[in-house]
């Protein structure tokens, strides 16, 4: 891991770095030292680690709750090269949805590809991220909706490090088989009127989780439309699971 650049402001750090040309955002308390939970969050579609909300979000975390937070952007996205294969068949997908053809399956089977790159991109940055001495090898969590949640349930699966999971927008096209192995605890947020991802699907991604504690989260609204006070119920979530660090502000 080599970092490539430092700034803090109002108590929180945040470093970017690369991981064998992966690139990647680390926030973390000012001054922190020892280990701590860590959060890995998986943008959204078309987005990036250092996006508004995933920046937002990050924070939140870390001055709330002393968390370290962790985001990477994952193939053909922020600075990333493009990837040509990828490019091509998103470039298909998006002819065949103007020619008519449901947009779900397509987009299942794109997120499924790219998932067999980002889940041991993921595990090899958490390892790395765990050894920094302000991190630490603490709980860790997961957060993502949308392409977060399309590669996020694969990666929860895999990874016995995570405890907890947040995840949503997605449907079980991509991922029923992969959320039959999470047993962890889950929040799953669902927008009831998603024009990206049908109703169903969501619902039946929710019912394939085999968590014992699964929490469904349905609000009204479009696909990129989830309230604000879902991230209220985030921090009290992996705050509930995962405990926390030192907290720079009391909640």
């Amino acid at each position: 891991m080599r970092f490539i650049s430092e700034t803090s402001s109002d108590g929180v750090r945040e470093q970017l770095f690369t991981l064998e040309e992966i690139p990647g955002a680390l926030w973390t308390p000012e001054g922190a030292a020892g280990a701590r939970p860590l959060i890995l969050m998986g943008h959204g579609g078309g987005r990036h680690k250092k996006a508004p909300d995933v920046v937002a979000r990050a924070r939140r975390f870390v001055v709330e709750c002393g968390f370290a937070v962790a985001a990477v952007d994952v193939p053909g996205h922020g600075d990333r090269p493009k990837d040509e294969r990828y490019d091509k068949i998103a470039t298909e997908n998006q002819a065949r949805v103007a020619a008519g053809e449901e947009p779900a399956p397509l987009i299942a089977g794109f997120q499924a590809l790219v998932a067999r790159q980002t889940v041991p991109e993921w595990r090899a940055a958490l390892t790395a991220l765990q050894r920094l001495e302000h991190v630490g090898v603490g709980p860790v969590g997961y957060w993502g909706v949308s392409l977060g949640c399309g590669l996020g349930v694969p990666f929860v699966a895999a990874e016995p490090r995570v405890r907890a999971a947040v995840l949503g927008l997605g449907g079980a096209l991509a991922s029923a088989e992969a959320a039959a192995r999470i047993t962890v605890p889950v929040e799953f947020l669902l927008q009831w009127d998603d024009e990206r991802v049908p109703r169903a699907q969501g619902l039946a991604l929710f019912d394939a989780l085999a968590s014992v504690e699964k929490t469904l989260h349905a609000n009204p609204g479009k696909h990129g439309e989830i309230p604000e006070f879902e991230t209220d119920s985030s921090l009290r979530f992996f705050r509930r699971h995962l405990g926390q660090g030192h907290r720079l502000v009391a909640p």
